[in-house]
């Protein structure tokens, strides 16, 4: 029988563990599983502006994570997707460090069976003008190492602005302020600062900024970027050698190219195991997809939604392809774990739809907190299905045991 080909496209937390679970749960003789991607190793996402201030994060290739699983990586560049004819095309990736594809690379074309989408997201500039000339960011390795040697080349006393008050803005501009002591930072907030947060968690952001130096620009809607300064709704002017933009992430555009159902973000909108609601051989995972959660909330855009979602789709595809129950395990939050620099952080305990309660963690002990979160997130892509419930490792086992074959019309 012909192997039913698997496609993920894009290899960061959620396409590389719904990738490598996959692999886990189904038979390499009965399922060909492609990893798309255009690097050969894994970026830590969240540890981006750990790398922007000049720290070396642990190198993660995907030939050593995935060894012995029997997925194939393709290193390439995702160009186009056509889900009626059930095909990607790609062009060979350029090395680590190299923007664009190689000169004179030719075009692939990929055929699947089953497409797991999962190329995630960038910045935004929100369409505020000078952002893309001269603001940088930390949402890629490309961006990140970009400004790691902006940082590196300021003098003492310059000025660096933080755009958004948003997780990734509170850390960015905490890790720059401990690395780089001798720079003045400010971090210009739309709202309040940390107005998301419980009492505790607000009071304690503004404590380490307190001791970091960090001037908090509060209700101040930034309106335009210049090489030299910020300017913000009110008519103030905001001095920065360098802008760092952390005000939300765009999704990649290719689903808005494509005939799937997507939202006016360009999200792919999808069930609750994550399969498309308009083409039921394609599932879109992490950033890509638009996913309800409690309370039919949108799930929002993170590591802690994504992980999740992939191994949703991982064990639905599984399901479907084995003729297995279909999980039906809710996706909630428990917490957000906020880095503050390497010596302080913050764990705000919310609901399950992600509002804030009383209680949080704070101080060394939750930036310890915050560390085991982030190399566990790596350690589940390597190893997706270690840590499942004893009775899903068991159904997994007696599945393998009985060499389930997959259906033909899956």
């Amino acid at each position: 029988m012909q192997q039913h080909r698997i496609i993920v496209l894009g290899a960061g937390y959620t396409g590389a563990s719904a990738a490598g679970r996959l692999a886990r749960r189904l038979h390499r003789e009965d399922v060909a599983i492609t990893l798309v991607n255009a690097e050969p190793d894994f970026v830590e996402r969240v540890r981006m502006h750990q790398l922007a201030v000049g720290q070396d994060l642990t190198p993660r290739p995907f030939s050593e994570m995935f060894a012995g699983t029997g997925v194939a990586l393709k290193l390439a560049k995702v160009t186009a997707v056509d889900v009626d004819r059930k095909t990607v095309t790609v062009t060979e990736a350029k090395p680590a460090g190299e923007a664009g594809a190689p000169e004179g690379a030719a075009e692939e074309t990929l055929e699947y069976d089953t497409l797991v989408y999962a190329l995630g997201s960038g910045w935004n500039s929100q369409g505020v003008p000078g952002t893309a000339e001269f603001a940088d960011q930390v949402a890629s390795r490309p961006g990140a190492l970009r400004l790691r040697e902006r940082l590196a080349r300021l003098e003492a006393g310059q000025p660096v602005v933080v755009v958004g008050g948003g997780l990734t803005g509170l850390e960015a501009a905490t890790e720059i302020a401990e690395a780089r002591p001798d720079l003045d930072v400010a971090l210009t907030a739309r709202g309040a600062l940390g107005d998301w947060l419980s009492p505790k968690g607000r009071a304690h952001v503004r404590k380490v900024f307190a001791g970091l130096g960090i001037t908090a620009h509060e209700n101040a809607a930034v309106t335009g970027v210049e090489a030299d300064h910020v300017a913000t709704a009110d008519g103030t002017s905001v001095p920065a050698a360098v802008t760092v933009w952390t005000a939300g992430f765009a999704v990649h555009p290719i689903a808005r190219a494509t005939a799937l159902k997507v939202t006016d973000t360009g999200q792919i909108m999808v069930d609750r195991t994550m399969r498309s609601v308009s083409h039921p051989d394609v599932y879109a995972v992490g950033d890509a997809a638009m996913a309800m959660g409690p309370g039919d909330k949108p799930l929002r855009m993170s590591c802690a939604t994504g992980t999740p979602m992939a191994w949703q789709a991982a064990d639905a595809i599984a399901a479907r392809l084995t003729g297995g129950k279909i999980p039906k395990t809710p996706l909630r939050y428990f917490n957000q774990c906020v880095s503050l620099g390497r010596k302080e952080g913050l764990i705000q305990y919310v609901t399950a739809d992600d509002r804030a309660v009383k209680a949080a963690l704070t101080g060394r002990f939750a930036a310890t907190y915050k560390e085991l979160i982030c190399k566990s997130a790596a350690w589940a892509v390597a190893n997706p299905t270690l840590g499942m419930p004893n009775r899903r490792r068991r159904v997994v086992r007696e599945q393998a045991q009985a060499g389930t074959a997959i259906k033909a019309a899956a």
